[in-house]
């Protein structure tokens, strides 16, 4: 992570609070429904915000990262 800082690509990380403390708001047509936590299946539990000219330099930078998880995991990566 400061390999990431001193090359100015990270610019905010942080991990999510618990699902059970979440609420998910459910779109169907104009009506709108609130879910309470805690949510299953594959969830986000965090995020890291980077900086980088393409995709493909974020995906070089994050093969040299170490596993974020104490078990196998996936890191999904999405421009803004």
């Amino acid at each position: 992570m400061e390999e990431l800082k001193k090359a100015g690509v990270l610019k905010d990380c942080d991990g999510l609070r618990p699902s059970r403390e979440g609420k998910r708001v459910r779109f169907d047509g104009s009506s709108r429904s609130v879910i309470d936590g805690p949510f299953e299946g594959e969830l986000v539990a965090g995020y890291w915000l980077w900086e980088l000219p393409a995709i493909e330099d974020a995906v070089a930078w994050v093969k040299r990262c170490p596993n974020p998880m104490p078990v196998p995991s996936d890191i999904e990566i999405r421009p803004i």
